[in-house]
Protein backbone atom coordinates (compact mmCIF):
# COMPACT_ATOMS: atom_id res chain seq x y z
CA UNK A 1 0.00 0.00 0.00
CA UNK A 2 1.64 3.18 -1.22
CA UNK A 3 1.76 6.43 1.03
CA UNK A 4 0.17 9.32 -0.49
CA UNK A 5 1.55 12.66 0.33
CA UNK A 6 -1.25 14.16 2.16
CA UNK A 7 -2.06 11.07 4.44
CA UNK A 8 -1.34 12.99 7.51
CA UNK A 9 -3.76 15.54 7.01
CA UNK A 10 -6.40 16.58 9.31
CA UNK A 11 -10.24 17.28 8.81
CA UNK A 12 -10.25 20.84 8.40
CA UNK A 13 -12.35 23.05 10.70
CA UNK A 14 -13.80 26.69 10.32
CA UNK A 15 -14.60 27.62 13.92
CA UNK A 16 -14.97 24.10 14.63
CA UNK A 17 -18.00 23.27 12.74
CA UNK A 18 -16.58 21.71 8.93
CA UNK A 19 -16.06 18.45 8.30
CA UNK A 20 -15.79 15.91 5.16
CA UNK A 21 -18.52 13.73 4.92
CA UNK A 22 -20.36 11.47 1.99
CA UNK A 23 -23.16 13.79 0.01
CA UNK A 24 -27.04 12.91 1.34
CA UNK A 25 -29.08 13.22 -1.20
CA UNK A 26 -30.56 16.10 0.33
CA UNK A 27 -26.93 18.16 -0.31
CA UNK A 28 -27.83 18.11 -4.29
CA UNK A 29 -29.41 21.31 -4.30
CA UNK A 30 -26.69 22.93 -2.68
CA UNK A 31 -24.19 21.10 -4.19
CA UNK A 32 -25.89 22.62 -7.97
CA UNK A 33 -25.42 26.18 -6.03
CA UNK A 34 -21.48 25.19 -5.35
CA UNK A 35 -20.71 24.29 -8.55
CA UNK A 36 -22.26 26.80 -10.68
CA UNK A 37 -19.64 29.46 -8.54
CA UNK A 38 -16.80 26.97 -9.16
CA UNK A 39 -17.29 26.61 -12.36
CA UNK A 40 -19.51 29.45 -13.78
CA UNK A 41 -18.48 28.77 -17.29
CA UNK A 42 -19.84 25.42 -17.43
CA UNK A 43 -21.03 23.59 -14.04
CA UNK A 44 -23.23 20.61 -14.15
CA UNK A 45 -27.01 20.67 -14.22
CA UNK A 46 -28.87 19.66 -11.75
CA UNK A 47 -30.12 16.03 -13.74
CA UNK A 48 -26.25 15.17 -14.06
CA UNK A 49 -25.44 15.81 -10.24
CA UNK A 50 -28.49 13.58 -9.74
CA UNK A 51 -26.96 10.49 -12.26
CA UNK A 52 -24.08 11.05 -10.27
CA UNK A 53 -25.03 10.43 -6.77
CA UNK A 54 -27.31 7.87 -8.01
CA UNK A 55 -24.20 6.03 -9.73
CA UNK A 56 -21.33 6.96 -7.51
CA UNK A 57 -22.39 7.82 -3.42
CA UNK A 58 -19.75 6.53 -1.80
CA UNK A 59 -17.01 8.65 -3.56
CA UNK A 60 -18.55 11.81 -3.29
CA UNK A 61 -17.06 13.64 -0.19
CA UNK A 62 -18.36 17.38 0.79
CA UNK A 63 -16.82 19.70 2.68
CA UNK A 64 -20.01 20.50 5.51
CA UNK A 65 -19.96 23.87 7.14
CA UNK A 66 -22.71 23.10 9.40
CA UNK A 67 -25.24 26.06 9.26
CA UNK A 68 -22.51 28.00 6.70
CA UNK A 69 -23.43 25.42 4.39
CA UNK A 70 -21.21 23.42 1.67
CA UNK A 71 -17.87 25.01 1.03
CA UNK A 72 -16.50 22.53 -1.54
CA UNK A 73 -16.88 19.17 -3.17
CA UNK A 74 -14.91 16.29 -4.86
CA UNK A 75 -16.81 13.75 -7.32
CA UNK A 76 -15.15 10.36 -8.35
CA UNK A 77 -16.80 8.19 -11.45
CA UNK A 78 -15.92 4.37 -10.21
CA UNK A 79 -16.26 1.98 -13.28
CA UNK A 80 -17.42 -1.45 -12.70
CA UNK A 81 -13.59 -3.16 -12.67
CA UNK A 82 -13.48 -0.52 -9.56
CA UNK A 83 -9.17 -0.58 -10.37
CA UNK A 84 -9.37 2.86 -11.71
CA UNK A 85 -11.10 5.47 -11.75
CA UNK A 86 -11.62 9.17 -12.52
CA UNK A 87 -11.76 12.11 -10.52
CA UNK A 88 -14.74 14.26 -12.29
CA UNK A 89 -14.35 17.60 -10.34
CA UNK A 90 -13.32 18.85 -7.64
CA UNK A 91 -14.25 22.34 -6.31
CA UNK A 92 -14.45 24.78 -3.57
CA UNK A 93 -16.06 28.13 -3.19
CA UNK A 94 -14.64 31.35 -3.75
CA UNK A 95 -14.43 32.42 0.34
CA UNK A 96 -12.41 29.15 0.93
CA UNK A 97 -10.25 29.02 -1.81
CA UNK A 98 -6.03 28.90 -0.87
CA UNK A 99 -6.56 27.60 2.56
CA UNK A 100 -5.69 23.91 1.69
CA UNK A 101 -9.49 22.57 2.03
CA UNK A 102 -9.08 20.92 -2.27
CA UNK A 103 -6.32 19.18 -1.05
CA UNK A 104 -7.82 17.85 2.05
CA UNK A 105 -11.03 16.76 0.08
CA UNK A 106 -8.38 15.59 -2.91
CA UNK A 107 -6.39 13.80 0.38
CA UNK A 108 -9.77 12.03 1.82
CA UNK A 109 -10.91 10.72 -1.86
CA UNK A 110 -7.24 9.30 -2.35
CA UNK A 111 -7.10 7.42 1.03
CA UNK A 112 -11.06 5.68 0.15
CA UNK A 113 -9.92 4.67 -3.16
CA UNK A 114 -6.68 3.03 -1.81
CA UNK A 115 -8.75 1.51 1.00
CA UNK A 116 -11.55 0.17 -1.99
CA UNK A 117 -8.69 -1.19 -4.11
CA UNK A 118 -7.94 0.74 -6.87
CA UNK A 119 -4.51 1.34 -8.76
CA UNK A 120 -4.92 4.52 -10.56
CA UNK A 121 -6.79 7.14 -10.50
CA UNK A 122 -7.05 9.38 -13.49
CA UNK A 123 -8.30 13.46 -13.84
CA UNK A 124 -8.54 16.20 -16.42
CA UNK A 125 -7.65 20.27 -15.57
CA UNK A 126 -7.79 23.09 -17.45
CA UNK A 127 -4.01 23.24 -19.10
CA UNK A 128 -3.98 27.22 -17.52
CA UNK A 129 -5.09 26.18 -14.31
CA UNK A 130 -1.79 26.34 -12.81
CA UNK A 131 -3.08 26.63 -9.19
CA UNK A 132 -5.21 22.76 -9.80
CA UNK A 133 -2.18 21.67 -11.67
CA UNK A 134 -0.02 22.39 -8.77
CA UNK A 135 -2.28 20.73 -6.26
CA UNK A 136 -2.25 17.38 -7.91
CA UNK A 137 1.74 16.99 -8.18
CA UNK A 138 1.77 17.47 -5.04
CA UNK A 139 -0.42 14.73 -4.45
CA UNK A 140 1.41 12.93 -6.81
CA UNK A 141 -0.37 12.75 -10.18
CA UNK A 142 2.06 13.03 -13.66
CA UNK A 143 0.83 14.55 -16.38
CA UNK A 144 0.36 13.45 -19.82
CA UNK A 145 3.26 15.62 -21.86
CA UNK A 146 0.74 17.71 -23.59
CA UNK A 147 -2.75 18.91 -23.05
CA UNK A 148 -5.54 16.72 -25.19
CA UNK A 149 -6.70 18.89 -28.03
CA UNK A 150 -10.53 19.07 -28.06
CA UNK A 151 -11.24 16.73 -25.16
CA UNK A 152 -13.72 18.24 -24.19
CA UNK A 153 -15.25 20.10 -27.43
CA UNK A 154 -14.26 22.35 -29.63
CA UNK A 155 -11.44 24.62 -27.81
CA UNK A 156 -11.97 22.48 -24.46
CA UNK A 157 -8.41 21.30 -23.94
CA UNK A 158 -7.22 19.20 -21.36
CA UNK A 159 -4.72 18.03 -19.41
CA UNK A 160 -5.02 14.18 -18.31
CA UNK A 161 -3.03 13.20 -14.95
CA UNK A 162 -2.89 9.68 -13.36
CA UNK A 163 -2.20 8.94 -9.68
CA UNK A 164 -0.84 5.20 -9.80
CA UNK A 165 -1.76 4.20 -5.68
Amino acid sequence: MSTLPADDFRTPTANGSSLIRQVEETDLPELVRLDEEAFPEGPYPFFTLRQLFDLYPDHMLVLDGGENGLHGYVLVGMPRDAHRCWILSLGVTRDRRGRGYGRQLMAAVLRQLRDDAVREVLLTVEPSNITAIELYKSLGFAAESAPRKDYFGPNADRLVMTLHL
